[in-house]
């Protein structure tokens, strides 16, 4: 019984100098706290490891980042049910914003009339083409390419953009490689990455026109309200 107890302190006082915390030793040996105490108090109270102490700060921010979490999606969704059903207007003018943010535009030392709208936000993609339906832009007017960096997969990519406007991958255009710069770091990795996808409306010199002069008279508009 003597030498059984000498025994526990002894691996009591190797699993405190090996960083263990009283409780663990406790839930290790089985023994009363009280035991543990009277066996380790002579030895330094060990210090925390960098993954230690990551822990436990974890710990205590896991209940309020979840709070946060719930809350920032109860904040997306109430604002979502803000929008309703969009009327064509509505969808005009988004549509309008839209590619005068994001489409190419022609600058005085380069004439560039043709709508282009690049971008890597799927629903980006949709909405334009949503505004293009309504425009009455005919699909056979449409050319679809990916840009995408020469590392990534663009076989996967290439189909991920072509389900998504509902196209087979043998009509997009040739694929335009980003060459890869191996001093960058890339956050844009992984499998959701897909590159952007370029979208091209062919004989749309009028049609870019057009959407200068909407954006000119949205800009008349809300100056007129200032």
């Amino acid at each position: 019984m003597v030498q059984a107890k000498t025994d526990m302190r002894a691996r009591a006082r190797e699993l405190r100098l090996a960083g263990k915390t009283y409780d663990e030793i406790v839930a290790e040996l089985g023994v009363a706290k009280s035991s543990v105490s009277l066996w380790v108090r002579d030895l330094p109270k060990p210090q925390k490891t960098a993954k230690q102490m990551h822990e436990m700060r974890e710990a205590r921010w896991a209940p309020h980042r979840r709070a946060q979490a719930i809350k920032r999606i109860e904040t997306k969704l109430e604002a979502a049910h803000e929008i309703g059903r969009m009327t064509d207007r509505e969808l005009f003018l988004i549509g309008v914003g839209l590619y005068w943010s994001e489409g190419s535009k022609s600058k005085p030392h380069r004439l560039y009339e043709r709508a282009t709208f690049i971008n890597s936000d799927p629903d980006m993609i949709q909405v334009y083409l949503a505004w293009l339906a309504l425009l009455g832009v005919q699909p056979d007017r449409i050319q679809y390419r990916v840009m995408i960096h020469e590392n990534a997969d663009v076989a996967r990519s290439e189909k991920f953009w072509a389900d998504l406007v509902g196209v087979d991958t043998t009509a997009l255009k040739k694929t335009t490689l980003k060459k890869h710069n191996p001093k960058t770091v890339r956050k844009n990795v992984g499998e959701g990455y897909h590159g952007c996808l370029v979208v091209v409306v062919l004989r749309s010199a009028d049609l870019y026109r057009r959407i200068e002069g909407w954006w000119y008279g949205i800009v008349v508009g809300v100056k007129a309200t200032i």
